[in-house]
């Protein structure tokens, strides 16, 4: 998989963000999966035209999404141990709940996992005409749905002094944010936002950090990461770690920070 392979993935992305729309202009409900979390007509068609899209255009790359369930351990599939050591990771509606309250601020993520990392993603803002791809060493860039050319994208570059632009979940609140913010001694403005659209926000300059501590899965965060490192940031686990993917990790990924750099965070570990 190289890099001429987002094309294919940005053209997927987007035909599942206008099969989304077509449900987010209409009338919907939406139901309650195991977890309690929403789903609409909008996440199961966009799911289906994802996986079946890759099939064709990937035909041997196996796809992971957070709508067709936990792939197969190797034992009860008799895989090989590396069958999924490169994978698709896809998340068909991330913001359910932006959908719900129709703000707009839902995307289509789709995310090439190889060696347990982020190598290629694609973020798309359907209600906004918005579509940001790219991975690390790859570059990234920003495409509107109004056909005009695209733009490399970057995150903001550094400044030892003023204020940080921090974004934080529109949906999802947690108490430790703001003990940890305040370690940063730095003063701050806090932008809400919703779904993988902070990480491209860091990712094109208009913001400096995201810290998350929240519950997240894996396909909320691969492609977003991989935008983000591709524009020059970082995403790491509080501790400094790597954030890793595979099926062989657990689906909820530890607490993060997505930054433009992380000497803007470490202080704060």
């Amino acid at each position: 998989m190289d890099a001429s392979a987002l094309i294919t993935l940005r053209q997927i992305a987007e035909e599942a963000g206008a099969l989304i729309m077509q449900v987010y202009r209409g009338a919907f409900t939406h139901q309650r999966k195991a977890d309690d979390s929403p789903v609409t007509e909008a996440d199961l068609r966009a799911d289906a035209f994802i996986r079946r899209a890759l099939g064709q255009a990937f035909a041997k790359a196996p796809v992971w999404s957070e709508e067709s369930g936990a792939p197969p351990t190797p034992q009860a599939s008799h895989e090989t141990a590396d069958a999924w050591a490169a994978f698709f990771l896809v998340d068909p509606l991330d913001g359910t709940k932006e959908f719900l309250q129709r703000n707009g601020e839902f995307t289509v993520n789709i995310a090439w996992i190889e060696g347990g990392q982020a190598r290629l993603g694609v973020v798309h803002a359907p209600a906004l005409g918005t579509t940001w791809w790219g991975g690390p060493g790859v570059g990234a860039w920003r495409g509107e749905a109004d056909g005009g050319a695209a733009q490399a994208i970057r995150v903001r570059p550094g400044r030892r002094a003023g204020t940080l632009r921090v974004l934080a979940s529109r949906s999802h609140a947690d108490g430790r944010l703001q003990g940890w913010l305040d370690r940063l001694d730095r003063p701050l403005e806090v932008v809400h936002a919703g779904s993988s659209l902070k990480f491209c926000r860091i990712a094109e300059g208009q913001a400096d950090l995201y810290p998350r501590f929240g519950p997240t899965s894996q396909w909320d965060t691969a492609a977003g990461q991989a935008v983000l490192e591709g524009a020059g940031g970082c995403v790491a686990a509080m501790d400094g770690a790597a954030l890793r993917y595979g099926r062989e990790r657990p689906v909820l990924n530890p607490s993060f920070v997505a930054a433009r750099e992380e000497a803007l965070w470490r202080k704060a570990r």
